[in-house]
């Protein structure tokens, strides 16, 4: 029986799948203004010809799409969960009370730095950007519009402070996954972190500040806020008690009660503080679970804040994974990425260098692959050795991971990270990404780190590390870690 040879493909051919992603997105995006769904799924069979020419088989190549699907449908799962939250909390004034209070506490000239601390706070608290930005995030929202502040430099503060949180909190997936790749202890990894995130952190808060500065200086329209507020108080009964939900939810995550089953309980909680205080039926939690949250105020402002959420909501990001997961299960398995791997190790002579060509690498998972954790986990496994061979330690390398890979996942519009921040706060990865400070500058500082040497940590003796089997999938390696 002949058994067809399969092949690796050679450099030029692994550039192929990725050459044709780049320039059908960008295409199919700027020029015509489509989603990126469809443009993913051309170069998924772009990738599978690749595939077919080397000699792998249907069947391999599937099994490689449904691997790395499987990785992400915690996240899908999350997903459609902050979906329902989102609505039941805004039909039970759970977020409109959040919005009411924070517009008479927070002035224009505080509130983005405000903003971004606190999204910090919770986020290290739950050890999720996606619970922050969800909750608390769409309550800063309409306090920023109400504020007269651009919903982008918002969304932007949001995620910088939501991010700083979930990359630093020992109840973090991404944080943990890092250090385990890495073989590092995870407090070991946080702290070598904070030496990075923190310089970073203070310098977005200070660019926050500055641009704070110039909306305190322009007349406040209080006659819009109070308008607002007016509505806010017509159409939902406002209370204290209703931050109780919130407060639970931050509560049943540092117990570390299992992310999917906590977040269900906060939209549980937000179906029965509907049917109390707003005296709403079962159907319209159903409904509002489902179909999400629709102001019929009259007031533009508020309708169009609060008209978001529900099951069906998530539904767009959702094919957006799958698709996206599939071009990425592809590449995977017919070695696109181990290819260009070997290439990039040729840039990597000097310690700068290393550093600089591991966080482009993480950041070109994130484009390519669109899920944080292969862009943690592939890159990882690149550079593992050279880290190694350069006598580095190898918290070094988990640093420069989250530094890079973490953080720049909710700036690409078809990631896990990027889909899931267009939907919740409607505002386009692309019109947030200028302000998003923290995203920006903290993979440049890690890059600056590695070439003067400041904290990059040399092992004094080396010892032989654990072996990587290389012949494994990055889902199998996240599998045995989880």
């Amino acid at each position: 029986m002949n058994v067809k040879t399969i092949k690796r493909p050679t450099f030029i051919e692994a550039l192929v799948p990725i050459t044709f992603l780049i320039i059908i997105i960008s295409v199919s995006i700027l020029k015509f203004g489509a989603d990126p769904q469809i443009p993913l799924l051309l170069a998924t069979i772009v990738a599978v010809l690749l595939g077919f020419k080397l000699g792998y088989k249907w069947d391999d190549m599937e099994k490689g799409m449904i691997s790395t699907i499987n990785s992400s449908m915690q996240a899908i799962l999350i997903q459609m969960i902050i979906g329902i939250i989102i609505g039941t909390w805004i039909l039970a004034g759970i977020v409109p009370t959040m919005i009411y209070y924070g517009l008479q506490i927070l002035s224009p000239a505080i509130f983005l730095p405000s903003a971004a601390i606190l999204c910090a706070i919770i986020s290290v608290a739950t050890g999720s950007a996606w619970t922050t930005a969800g909750t608390v995030g769409i309550a800063l929202l309409g306090v920023g519009q109400g504020l007269g502040m651009p919903l982008p430099l918002v969304a932007g503060t949001i995620i910088s402070g939501a991010y700083f949180g979930d990359k630093m909190s020992p109840l973090s997936d991404s944080t943990n996954l890092a250090a385990a790749v890495t073989e590092v202890k995870l407090f070991d990894h946080i702290g070598h972190m904070l030496k990075t995130t923190s310089v970073s952190f203070v310098i977005a808060l200070i660019l926050y500040g500055f641009v704070g500065m110039k909306y305190s200086g322009s007349a406040l329209d209080t006659a819009q806020i109070n308008q607002l507020l007016d509505a806010l108080k017509q159409h939902f009964h406002i209370s204290p008690i209703l931050l109780l939900p919130p407060i639970l939810v931050v509560s049943i995550v540092i117990m570390k009660v299992p992310a999917v089953p906590g977040l269900l309980c906060g939209g549980i909680l937000g179906g029965i503080f509907a049917i109390i205080f707003q005296k709403s039926t079962l159907a319209d939690v159903i409904l509002v679970s489902h179909y999400g949250f629709n102001s019929q105020s009259g007031f533009e402002a508020m309708d169009s804040l609060l008209s978001r959420g529900g099951l069906d909501s998530m539904m767009y990001t959702v094919s957006l994974i799958i698709v996206a997961m599939c071009f990425g299960g592809v590449i995977e398995k017919i070695k696109v990425l181990e290819v260009i791997a070997e290439k990039l190790l040729i840039f990597t002579k000097t310690r700068g260098s290393l550093v600089l060509t591991t966080a482009l690498s993480s950041i070109f998972c994130n484009f390519t692959m669109a899920d944080q954790y292969l862009a943690i986990v592939v890159p990882g496994r690149m550079f593992r050795k050279s880290y190694e061979e350069k006598n580095l330690k190898l918290k070094n390398l988990s640093r420069v991971l989250e530094d890079s890979g973490t953080l720049t996942s909710s700036l690409v519009p078809w990631s896990t990270c990027g889909a899931f921040m267009l939907t919740t706060l409607g505002v386009h990865p692309f019109a947030y990404l200028p302000f998003a400070f923290l995203n920006l500058i903290n993979p440049i500082v890690s890059i600056i780190y590695g070439y003067t040497g400041f904290t990059m940590e040399k092992d004094e003796i080396l010892s032989p590390s654990k072996e990587i089997d290389d012949s494994s999938s990055s889902q199998e390696l996240i599998n045995e870690i989880e």
